[in-house]
């Protein structure tokens, strides 16, 4: 049964406020294109032989992984502009700086998931590079933290930035509410990536099978904390919406 939505209104209780297409937004949204294009073509070959085929096969989850990373703050600045519409200089800057940062990282990070995917099938997925010792692996953990908590802090800020400007787009108490959850929810992405940053610096030369995964096992913790934060306006959506 498809849920009764009122005029304007997107299913997460939020004004539609960003129906008209900018051609920032459309600047931005052919930049990320480009990023899964870089990501599909980076050091790839048309494989010409079953064993290369199946060399090729075995990158689909690298590239699944680093596909899936892209998208989640593609969405992410997708929903912020259905959400409050803006169009101004900052939130021009910050999406900017946004796509900036998705097109330094992108082949480091598929690099970083090919060397994890590596590890954790024991060498079964091939990987661009092998990590040889302590200060290898934590140089992987410094990179995937940069670049996750960079990306992170300027959601955080479109998101101040909005909530700086919610007397302006006429935000409903629920919208406000809302909007602070996800300045805080986005900010946990650059706290979670100091923690990884400072678990990968504190390794001993000599780790076990636990202390080498720890400082990006907090990231299914970060999971956990985001969906909770999700839940709570998803519950208080639920609460203000009058029954049919």
């Amino acid at each position: 049964m498809v849920s009764q939505q009122e005029p304007g209104v997107r299913e997460d209780g939020f004004a539609d406020r960003g129906r008209e297409v900018t051609r920032h937004q459309s600047f931005l949204d052919a930049s990320f294109a480009f990023t899964l294009t870089v990501l599909v073509i980076a050091g790839a070959e048309v494989p010409d032989s079953i064993p290369k085929l199946q060399s090729a096969l075995k990158l689909v989850p690298t590239f699944a992984a680093s596909f899936l990373m892209v998208i989640v703050f593609w969405s992410g600045h997708e929903v912020w502009t259905r959400r409050y519409g803006l169009d101004d200089r900052r939130s021009r800057q910050l999406g900017l700086l946004l796509i900036f940062l998705v097109l330094v990282y992108v082949y480091p990070l598929k690099m970083l998931f090919g060397a994890l995917f590596a590890w954790l099938s024991s060498g079964f997925l091939p990987a661009r590079f092998v990590i040889e010792n302590i200060g290898e692996l934590r140089a992987v953990y410094y990179a995937y933290a940069l670049a996750f908590g960079t990306l992170g802090g300027v959601m955080a800020l479109l998101y101040r930035h909005a909530w700086q400007l919610r007397d302006r787009l006429a935000l409903s108490a629920f919208e406000r509410r809302a909007t602070c959850r996800e300045v805080v929810r986005w900010s946990l992405l650059p706290a979670f990536a100091a923690l990884s940053m400072l678990l990968a610096w504190a390794l001993p030369e000599q780790p076990n099978g636990w202390q080498i995964g720890l400082p990006g096992a907090v990231y299914f913790a970060l999971h956990g904390c985001t969906r909770y934060l999700r839940y709570l306006s998803a519950r208080d959506h639920l609460a203000e919406t009058p029954p049919p």
